[in-house]
């Protein structure tokens, strides 16, 4: 267990400094049918860490974020589909771009990731954590909603 959190809870180690990544992670909280998922910031001892426990280094971070479940990890597209499970319709139904060969959806993946601070911009833990949402974050500080 790492601060209250299950082994078997769900995890997205995700990057707090990219605009575009806690983006996502705003958008899943919002559209998320579940509420099983928990959220560990990459850039924290406890991100790193978890990263390290399953054999990914900072470096690794720095080119895709994790789902770690069921002592499971997947990067990259497979953990964006991963993530669909718990997401309500109609954005579960994406699911179907797992039809699409990984090679394939990691290129598409790979290309957004290498852009991501170019295109979305980069910002000291710019996550912003909803108040009623604390105890699914692990080594996020984040920012409080409205906070610029």
């Amino acid at each position: 267990m790492l601060d209250g959190v299950q082994a078997q809870d769900p995890i997205i180690v995700f990057d707090t400094d990219c605009v575009l990544c806690s983006g996502i992670v705003a958008f899943v909280l919002a559209h998320e049918r579940d509420r099983q998922l928990r959220f560990a910031g990459a850039w924290s001892a406890e991100g790193l860490a978890l990263a390290a426990r399953h054999g990914f280094s900072r470096q690794d971070l720095e080119e895709t974020f994790l789902l770690i479940a069921g002592g499971h990890v997947l990067t990259r597209s497979d953990a964006a589909l991963a993530i669909l499970r718990h997401m309500r319709a109609p954005w579960r139904w994406l699911m179907a771009l797992r039809l699409v060969p990984r090679p394939l959806r990691d290129v598409v993946y790979r290309f957004v990731a290498r852009r991501r601070y170019r295109w979305f911009g980069r910002r000291e833990n710019c996550t912003i954590v909803p108040a009623g949402e604390r105890e699914r974050f692990i080594g996020v500080r984040g920012r409080a909603p409205g906070a610029s």
